[in-house]
């Protein structure tokens, strides 16, 4: 599939939970003319506590960097967690350029600011030691959400995030993310962009807030989703989790006891 722009963030690479060998079949499978990283590519604050890179890993970055090679314009724009790379802004790493933010422009006209997100987080900005005590407890909630999916599995039912449930079940977390959404939204109209392309709190969503077209690609981890713009400049949000879901099903399967005894080849088997 051939679009004009992709939007990808939050990959988390580095983390036990990303879903590399995912996104590597979205690479492979859609074709853009300019890819943005919108932040939290590779998670600085997880390999800091653990090393964990296998290589599945190093075969996104691979990717990413051979299609910079092949002629995609790819422009990274560091979060919270890769803010590291915030020190190489205007630099060119391999094809692939590092900026702080981005003003889109979409075929049909549609100037979109492009950003992670962090900036316009009231814990991240207020209380740091609050954020990475969130992020231990969201590392803790996937690895319970990585067993709890294991066991349904074995059970032929399909994934489902616990993370994600309690997010818009939890009536603080609900809160916290339409204070971020309305954030961003009021931030672009200041700006006087017609909307906001971002990343950050895992959560993908395109909607109008005030006349602010509001986009948020979602991420790598639980939901597997990206942002597209079709070539008429059309936005659209594509959940690849799903479409792998729809193209592979469940490994496993209920066990069916066992017959006790042998039938002829003239009984009916009982279905």
């Amino acid at each position: 599939m051939h679009v004009r722009t992709v939007w990808i963030s939050d990959i988390h690479l580095g983390t036990r939970d990303c879903q590399a060998e995912a996104l590597l079949d979205f690479l492979r499978e859609v074709d853009c003319d300019t890819l943005y990283l919108v932040g939290d590519i590779v998670d600085g604050w997880q390999l800091r506590r653990t090393w964990y890179w296998p290589q599945s890993h190093n075969d996104v970055v691979q990717k990413l960097l051979r299609k910079a090679r092949k002629g995609t314009r790819v422009i990274f724009i560091p979060g919270n967690h890769d803010e590291f790379a915030r020190r190489y802004v205007a630099s060119n790493f391999g094809g692939i350029e590092v900026a702080d933010e981005w003003i889109h422009t979409t075929a049909s006209g549609q100037r979109l600011w492009v950003t992670h997100g962090d900036l316009y987080d009231g814990v991240i900005q207020c209380a740091r030691w609050l954020a990475l005590v969130g992020d231990v407890a969201y590392e803790f909630t996937l690895k319970v959400n990585r067993w709890f999916n294991q066991a349904r599995a074995r059970l032929g039912l399909p994934y489902w995030s616990l993370s994600k449930h309690l997010k818009l079940k939890v009536k603080r977390a609900v809160s916290y993310l339409a204070d971020f959404e309305e954030a961003l939204a009021r931030e672009a109209r200041h700006r006087g962009v017609q909307g906001v392309v971002c990343g950050h709190i895992h959560h993908a969503e395109m909607r109008d807030i005030g006349g602010v077209l509001y986009c948020n690609d979602g991420d790598w981890v639980e939901s597997l989703t990206a942002l597209v713009e079709h070539p008429c400049g059309r936005l659209e949000i594509i959940d690849w989790g799903q479409r792998l879901k729809r193209l592979r099903p469940p490994a496993f399967s209920v066990a069916r006891p066992a017959p006790v005894a042998a039938r002829s080849p003239s009984q009916p088997v009982a279905p």
